[in-house]
């Protein structure tokens, strides 16, 4: 495994997003109104993938365009990015 860019903000993001699912189970437990409700799972989604693109974008940047691939290896891993997005991207 490669040293993340970045972790401990990476890993501050992720906790916001965890104080945000929290907030999320709160409103439910509490029966919370519905349209503030689904505001906070509108911003936990819109968290969830803002860190998603930035992940893939470090890993764009290292492990698919770096410089000192084969081109075999970074078409290899350009496929497996594709797989990613088609998999995980909706």
């Amino acid at each position: 495994m490669h040293a993340i860019r970045d972790k401990d903000r990476l890993l501050a993001r992720v906790k916001r997003i965890a104080g945000q699912v929290a907030a999320i189970e709160r409103a439910l437990s509490e029966e919370a109104d519905c349209s503030l409700t689904l505001q906070q799972v509108a911003a936990a989604r819109g968290a969830i993938s803002g860190l998603m693109e930035e992940i893939m974008a470090q890993h764009l940047r290292e492990h698919v365009a770096g410089p000192d691939l084969a081109d075999a290896d970074r078409a290899a891993r350009a496929e497996e990015v594709i797989a990613l997005l088609h998999r995980y991207g909706r």
